[in-house]
């Protein structure tokens, strides 16, 4: 496996020393390459230090990126053909000025940033298609396929989470998109509909590596959302999702509960007390809306064989790069990872101007990583720090020790072919000098005040 030709270019002219890439509050630095560090050394600088040893490893770490929502897949579909595909290049591939996503979340059906609410099998009012003969595919967010497969025809190695935020509307107890619940007489045909969707993809050429049976499975306000209770999203995955996996030959597709906030911790530890629904889960998905990213590690040490991803933190359009910049470096991509999150996923990878597209009674102020205008396109504080670890920490990855008592926070990994990237975020108000330690040697850095850095540099 090879590492991004820039790192490799940047490391040949001296085999010890670090290259480095920064992004500052003030956006004085987009994630543009420094000149790098020098040798490692021998000395012994009396400044804060952090040590780095990729003899204690932890999670090996799965991918880094977006959700392509119907309303980014179309605003990307509709850029010129060169400008699209050089974009596509740009967020897909790590080599050059490439950031290297990795893993991507879709809604199954409309999200709240689809232009409308749909499922793939919508009927008039009072009827119902148990056998799912009117299922189709085409039938909203008609950009995400096409566009997909471009994606993947750049990267074919990209994994895929896809998540529900709506079972369609003659399945439900209240007959509609916004909140209900899942009816139980339609509990096997819910599992049958989703494993159609898997298979349907697959046809076209697109493999799902995981799905949630349902986003946000507590909020009932969302437009489109359902209500669905720990018992029973039990109930669902134990006696029809699980199964109808397996009996459809799709074992192989990864079952996740929850995906919702960190402040019910209750609910997938409730799901995962379930042996029988336990048996056919991989982790429990989360976003950061609600309490605090040490719940993964809570929730490591209670199943520790339960993989934890991180798919959802959004932008608002109320907020500030600077202060964005450090909150979800620390909190989310530092954070997540730090407590044992194999994937870290920002939400909506492209916007319009207006924050648009999005349903009705869907999230209005929704910033994304990319803003696009016609053919204009901006790159936003979720760009920046995405590509801070996806460029880098390539798939297969593993997180190692790093310590140090520093004020600073960071985390640090070893890659599969060979480097080592460390992390590091200050968000205090004065620029710090460190020491970096690895096999008993270090290099000295400055890291500006509100700014967070990627080092890189070979293992051996």
């Amino acid at each position: 496996m090879s590492e991004p030709s820039d790192v490799t270019n940047l490391l040949s002219a001296d085999k010890t020393a670090l290259a480095v890439w920064l992004t500052s509050a003030d956006q004085s630095y987009l994630f543009e390459p420094q000149i790098p560090l020098g040798q490692f050394t021998d000395a012994s600088p009396e400044i804060q230090s952090i040590e780095v040893d990729a003899g204690h490893r932890y999670q090996h770490l799965e991918g880094f990126g977006f959700s392509l929502t119907g309303g980014s897949a179309m605003l990307i579909s509709r850029l010129a053909g060169a400008k699209k595909e050089a974009l596509l290049r740009e967020l897909f591939l790590a080599e050059g000025d490439g950031i290297g996503i990795s893993y991507l979340r879709l809604s199954i059906g409309a999200s709240d940033l689809s232009e409308r609410c749909f499922s793939y099998d919508d009927l008039p009012a009072g009827q119902a298609d148990s056998e799912l003969v009117n299922f189709d595919l085409d039938a909203g967010d008609v950009e995400v396929i096409p566009l997909l497969l471009d994606i993947l025809a750049i990267n074919p190695a990209i994994r895929i989470i896809a998540t529900a935020w709506s079972a369609p509307c003659w399945m439900k107890t209240n007959q509609g998109f916004v909140g209900g619940k899942l009816k139980p007489e339609y509990y096997a045909v819910y599992a049958a509909y989703l494993v159609k969707y898997l298979q349907t993809m697959r046809e076209r050429g697109i493999a799902i590596h995981a799905i949630t049976p349902q986003n946000e499975p507590l909020n009932q306000k969302n437009e489109p959302s359902m209500v669905m209770e720990a018992a029973e999203q039990a109930e669902f995955i134990k006696n029809h999702l699980g199964p109808a996996l397996l009996a459809a030959g799709l074992a192989d597709v990864e079952l996740f509960c929850w995906d919702h906030n960190c402040d019910v911790k209750d609910y997938p530890l409730a799901v995962f007390a379930d042996a029988d629904a336990r048996q056919y889960l991989s982790g429990s998905a989360w976003h950061l809306y609600g309490g605090d990213i040490s719940v993964l590690s809570e929730m490591h040490r209670a199943y520790p064989e339960m993989k934890l991803y991180f798919t959802e933190q959004w932008v608002g359009s109320d907020g500030q790069f600077g202060g964005d910049l450090l909150w979800h470096t620390r909190h989310v991509l530092i954070g997540s990872v730090s407590h044992w999150s194999r994937v870290v996923l920002e939400w909506n990878l492209a916007s319009d101007p207006f924050c648009g597209p999005h349903t009705p009674g869907g999230e209005a102020r929704c910033v994304g990583a990319l803003t696009i205008d016609g053919n204009q396109i901006t790159r936003n504080v979720a760009y920046y720090i995405i590509a801070h670890a996806a460029k880098f920490v390539r798939p297969g990855s593993v997180r190692i020790r790093s310590d140090g008592q520093t004020g600073l926070l960071h985390v640090a990994f070893l890659t599969p072919a060979g480097y080592i990237v460390l992390i590091v975020l200050n968000d205090g108000a004065e620029a710090q000098d460190l020491a970096i330690w690895y096999q008993g040697k270090n290099a000295v850095a400055t890291l500006p005040a509100g700014a967070v850095a990627t080092y890189v540099w070979p293992a051996n």
